[in-house]
C-alpha cells in the first residue's frame, strides 16, 4: 500500500491553518482579530483580579509606614483604607460580573478622594489609578 506524495511545505505557502495578520496591520473585515489567549475572556478577569488585589495588599501594608513617616494619620483615614481594601478584594472575587470593572473605577476615584484625609493615599491613589488604567487598555485591546 502506498501513500499519497506529499510536497514539502515551503515558506508562503497555506498550510490551511487560519492566517494571522502580520504586527501591526488590523485584519481584514471578515476576521475577528485573535488575541491568542485560549480564554480572553478569562485572562482578562484575572487581570482585573490581580490588579485588586495587589492594591488592597499595598493598601493593607502601607498603613504602618504612613503612620510612622507621614504622621498624623487618624483613625478615619484608617478606617478609609481598610474599607478601601476591603472592598478591592470583594470586587477581585466578583470580576465575572459586568458592573464590576465599572466599581472598580469607582474604586480608584474613592482612592484619589483618599487624599483629603492624607496626602500619601493620593499618591497611592494615582499610581493605582494609572495601573487600573492600563488594564482596561488592555481589556479594550483584548476584548475589542
Amino acid at each position: 500500500m502506498t501513500s499519497p506524495e506529499r510536497e514539502p511545505h515551503t515558506a508562503g505557502e497555506p498550510t490551511g491553518a487560519p492566517v494571522e495578520p502580520p504586527v501591526g496591520e488590523e485584519p481584514t473585515a471578515g476576521q475577528p482579530r485573535r488575541s491568542g489567549l485560549r480564554n480572553p475572556e478569562r485572562a482578562v478577569r484575572g487581570l482585573g483580579a490581580g490588579t485588586l488585589s495587589l492594591e488592597a495588599l499595598v493598601l493593607l501594608l502601607a498603613i504602618q509606614p504612613i503612620r510612622v513617616v507621614g504622621g498624623d494619620l487618624g483613625g478615619a483615614a484608617i478606617g478609609a483604607v481598610v474599607a478601601l481594601a476591603v472592598a478591592a478584594v470583594v470586587l477581585a472575587g466578583m470580576m465575572r460580573r459586568p458592573w464590576a470593572w465599572n466599581a472598580g473605577t469607582v474604586l480608584q476615584g474613592l482612592l484619589l478622594l483618599g487624599g483629603l484625609l492624607h496626602w500619601s493615599l493620593l499618591g497611592l491613589g494615582i499610581i493605582f489609578a494609572l495601573v487600573w488604567a492600563y488594564a482596561l487598555h488592555v481589556r479594550r485591546v483584548i476584548l475589542g
